[in-house]
């Protein structure tokens, strides 16, 4: 029967084992299904619609062939379509019956042909991702919904017509792992078997000895004395032995000791079996991968967290926070070629208004004097805070806070960039250096955006467009100003510093004895740029803003003059001589200092004060006077 069980647990074995095998062979379904994308005639570009990338689950592969530069990238269906809203290109799109399709896309708007069809989309701060590479391209992507890809080479070439996107599929055999362990155990247990039951037929074949059987009974007769010995031998051949003589026993002949040695040997064959059932065992869970294993359904522990809800109709962010990195990253590499070699063009691809006009001014005293002071570098560390306008037309305006990576003694700056349309890149227009104390008001996170406010708003404590002009005022009255209690602890300690510095020009004046042959004035006004005011949660807003600070040197005696540099050739202002290129004038001088602002506005009917955020400070203008 041993027998008999030990070859149901082989069949079974070969049956596991066998069926484990077939799922991750010839019952394996295929990884992927893809997607051949074709083009009637050949564009400059080509969309990739985003329900076609979406048409099966999972992230998806695309894989392009071309001659020359392949370029992918990843944007916005709205943004993608204004960027190419100039030009001719080719849409391909997932019809009913979930085949692709391709369709040539007019221009929409007027704009000139030639160099839309042209423009290299390579750089475009417009793209949430891109990838560049020669001849062959390969992006792994998980593309969200509204998201649609960008396939072209240079702008100036016909896009790659040899694209292929697959989706992964799910050919995971969870049993074949488990069934093969099954097949190996019961493999096991089969040999077992079939070992006890070789063991326990030996054993019942063994030597079996019998009782001799008795005498036949005679009748007593005369026997020979030499037959009575020759029976008395017979008996003792057959195993009756004298009774005082020693028993004898089968185990100490010399027959059974030479089978016990034969035993030992054959029962480690024996065992040997086992050794090539375990290893194929072995061998086949090695083949095994994770796929061939069924896995529990994780669930994650949900944590509660605070949620700011989207407004009904919200429009997108402008940037996301990858976007903003690498958009941050340009910026930085682009602002530091540009400072070493004092360009301003290239520094103008980068920089606008304010924060443009303080590098112009610089860069021009730096070219003559060396050790003049370059505004602060933009770092490309980390983004602490980023808040998008939340809007899907242009311009768009980004506010951030950077950090100078782990250097805790640079004081962290905050910026604001606009993209004026969907061809141009980001140009930071205010940047300026954070207060020690200073804080942001509680901002919309970044996935969210927040909305820009008015100039003219009537829902701050003071309009966007009036915070310039009414710090400018307490600048030259201080506490005579009407706007005096308007301005938080932050912004009066700054003031302060702003007329002490004044005094101690005066002072200095005073000192040398120039004050009897010159004056010096100073007055504060709002600058030219127009305010940038982001909007806070709780109504309030970030607005930038600029004031100018005018310092006016002039004779007060006849045949009398300000000097930029003295007769015996001293220089006395560097970066006057430098802008105007004058050693004196009899008619006097007005230096212009920019002051770059941030300051946090509360809503209209709050207790609180506008505070001062963040302060900029550098030499605009020196000017002759006429």
């Amino acid at each position: 029967m041993r027998f008999v069980w030990a070859v149901v647990a082989f069949v079974l074995a070969a049956v596991l084992i066998g069926a484990g095998i077939a799922q991750r062979t010839v019952f394996l379904g295929p990884k992927d299904v893809s997607a051949e994308l074709t083009v009637k005639a050949p564009q400059h570009y080509t969309v990739i619609d985003s329900a076609v990338l979406r048409a099966h689950p999972g992230e998806q592969k695309l894989v392009a062939h071309g001659d020359g530069t392949i370029f992918v990238a990843q944007a916005r269906d709205a943004d993608l379509d204004a960027w190419l809203s100039d030009t001719s290109y080719n849409r391909i799109t997932l019809a009913k019956d979930g085949s692709t399709r391709s369709e040539v896309v007019e221009p929409k708007t007027t704009a000139d042909g030639a160099k839309a069809q042209n423009r290299n989309p390579a750089g475009s701060d417009l793209w949430l991702d891109s990838v560049t590479d020669k001849n062959t391209l390969i992006d792994q992507m998980q593309v969200p919904e509204g998201v649609s890809v960008l396939v072209a080479s240079d702008g100036k070439t016909d896009a790659p017509s040899d694209v292929v996107v697959s989706w992964p599929l799910d050919n995971a055999t969870p049993w074949a792992g488990p069934l093969m362990v099954a097949g190996g155990v019961f493999l096991l247990l089969g040999l077992v078997l079939y070992v006890l039951a070789i063991r326990h037929s030996r054993r019942g074949r063994g030597p079996r000895r019998k009782a001799p059987p008795p005498l036949p009974e005679t009748s007593p007769i005369d026997v020979p004395e030499h037959a009575e010995i020759e029976g008395t031998r017979t008996e003792a051949s057959r195993g009756a032995a004298p009774a005082s003589g020693p028993k004898r026993t089968y185990g100490n002949r010399p027959g059974d000791a030479a089978a016990e040695r034969r035993a030992v040997p054959t029962q480690r064959r024996r065992a040997l079996l086992i050794v090539p059932a375990v290893g194929v065992a072995a061998a086949l869970l090695s083949g095994c991968t994770p796929d061939a294993w069924p896995h529990p359904a994780v669930t994650a522990t949900p944590t509660p967290t605070t949620t700011e809800a989207a407004e009904h109709g919200q429009q997108a962010p402008a940037v996301t926070q990858a976007q903003a990195s690498r958009i941050l990253e340009s910026i930085s590499g682009t602002l530091a070629d540009a400072d070493k070699k004092l360009d301003v063009d290239l520094a103008a691809s980068r920089l606008d208004g304010p924060a443009l006009e303080a590098r112009k001014t610089a860069y021009k005293v730096r070219a003559s004097v060396t050790d003049f002071a370059l505004p602060p570098a933009i770092p490309a560390d980390k983004i602490r805070i980023l808040v998008p306008q939340a809007y899907d037309s242009w311009p768009r305006t980004v506010l951030m806070l950077v950090e100078h990576g782990t250097d805790q003694k640079v004081a962290p700056l905050i910026m604001t960039m606009t993209q004026s349309d969907p061809w141009s890149n980001y140009k930071i227009s205010y940047v300026a250096e954070m207060q020690a104390a200073a804080k942001l008001p509680n901002m919309a996170p970044a996935w969210l955006g927040a909305k820009l406010t008015p100039p003219d708003s009537p829902f701050l404590a003071v309009e966007p467009k009036d915070v310039g002009r009414d710090f400018a005022d307490v600048i030259d009255k201080g506490d005579k100003s009407p706007s005096y209690a308007t301005f938080d602890k932050t912004a009066l300690v700054f003031v302060k510093s702003f007329q002490d510095s004044r005094a101690a020009l005066l002072k200095k004046l005073k000192d040398e004895g120039t004050d009897q042959t010159s004056t010096l004035t100073f007055a504060a006004s709002a600058g030219t740029a127009a305010p940038v005011s982001m909007s806070a949660i709780d109504s309030g807003a970030v607005v930038a803003v600029t004031i100018q600070d005018t310092q006016t040197s002039k004779p007060s005696v006849p045949d009398a003059s300000i000097i930029n540099v003295k007769p015996d050739g001293t220089v006395v202002f560097p970066a006057g001589k430098a802008l105007t290129g004058v050693d004196s004038s009899t008619k006097g001088f007005d230096t212009v200092y920019g002051v770059q602002l941030f300051f946090s506005v509360p809503a209209q009917g709050s207790t609180d004060k506008v505070t001062l955020l963040a302060v900029s400070q550098q030499l605009q203008s020196v000017t002759e006077i006429k």
